[in-house]
């Protein structure tokens, strides 16, 4: 007769599948076949996803609300996600990588490049570089970390129909990389409207995990949005949405280690500024909040654009110069 396992017996077990970074959804209490095809469903394929999703998301997929709290409570127990030390968090913040852009003068205006775990919004005129500097993110993020790079592919949502694979060979080959593996390790989704953007990033996961995604560029973020949700009526509703689809943006780059998300945003006039500049960003307080790093592109003179840094946590508002070349982004 076999014997029982006793509580402690199975305690140390967990313990030590927590210790590897083997806990697997199936084994959090509450959750049985029908229940994880339902998370699958949800794009939510390990531990730490769910310990990060919003409990009413789980109910409106058809999950009780008592397994829900409980599954998701077992999962922030699982990846410990209660309060730290500030020292711990500093620690951790002091080892991350960043992605360079190409520029010296950019990155250091970012303190480094693109940030891994935070969401950072490029807004702009037209061709003041926001489409450019995205395909060259998309190169760079392949790169060595000793060259800048997160050694990882890239992920990218394409809402207008601007992303051009000949300007990836022709920015790969001044850099004397192989195009061809360069292109393999660029995975494009084109976005037809505003509900299918917010799919492709809900089923993001299954990607992110068989491709060693590092990098998620969604150019641009409101592009369907303006276009469908017209007048006045529908804007608190464009706006939830909105808000909700930037928080599933966000929620990628805390879910998975060393992944960076970068948007592309528009911009509009306002009508009633006769003074200062009157171009904003488009998407109002939801995008201006939503956004972790939030830097505005402006053409400067022949291939020269500027960069500004309107909201960071933890960088000043300044500029910074750099150049759109045949090669790519340069100082």
């Amino acid at each position: 007769m076999a014997k029982k396992k006793s509580q402690a017996e199975d305690d140390s077990a967990n313990d030590s599948k927590i210790e590897k970074g083997s806990y697997d959804l199936k084994d959090l209490p509450g959750i049985g076949e029908v229940t994880l095809k339902k998370l699958r469903e949800e794009g939510i394929s390990s531990v730490r996803a769910l310990a990060l999703y919003p409990i009413s998301n789980l109910i409106d997929a058809g999950i009780g609300e008592k397994t829900a709290s409980k599954i998701v409570k077992a999962a922030q127990d699982v990846e410990k996600l209660g309060f730290k030390s500030a020292d711990i968090i500093w620690e951790k913040r002091r080892h991350i990588r960043k992605l360079t852009t190409g520029s010296q003068n950019l990155d250091d205006l970012l303190a480094g490049g693109i940030e891994p775990g935070a969401l950072t919004e490029l807004f702009g005129e037209y061709r003041t570089g926001k489409t450019q500097l995205a395909h060259q993110l998309c190169i760079n993020v392949q790169l060595s970390h000793e060259d800048g790079g997160l050694e990882g592919a890239a992920l990218y949502i394409d809402t207008e129909g601007t992303f051009r694979p000949e300007r990836i060979i022709q920015m790969a080959e001044a850099r004397d990389l192989d195009n061809k593996e360069v292109l393999k390790k660029i995975i494009v989704g084109r976005a037809y409207n505003s509900d299918h953007q917010v799919l492709l990033i809900k089923d993001a996961s299954k990607i992110i995990e068989e491709n060693n995604i590092k990098l998620i560029v969604v150019d641009s973020l409101i592009t369907h949005f303006r276009s469908e949700y017209i007048g006045r009526g529908t804007l608190a509703t464009r706006q939830q949405l909105l808000n909700s689809h930037m928080h599933d943006l966000l929620r990628l780059t805390e879910t998975y280690d060393e992944l960076a998300a970068v948007f592309t945003n528009q911009v509009s006039a306002k009508p009633d500024v006769f003074y200062g500049n009157p171009i904003t960003h488009t998407g109002g307080h939801i995008v201006a909040h939503g956004a972790t790093i939030r830097i505005y592109l402006r053409k400067g003179k022949g291939e020269q654009r500027v960069a500004k840094v309107i909201d960071a946590p933890h960088l000043p508002e300044e500029d910074a110069v750099f150049c759109i070349t045949e090669d790519g982004i340069k100082d």
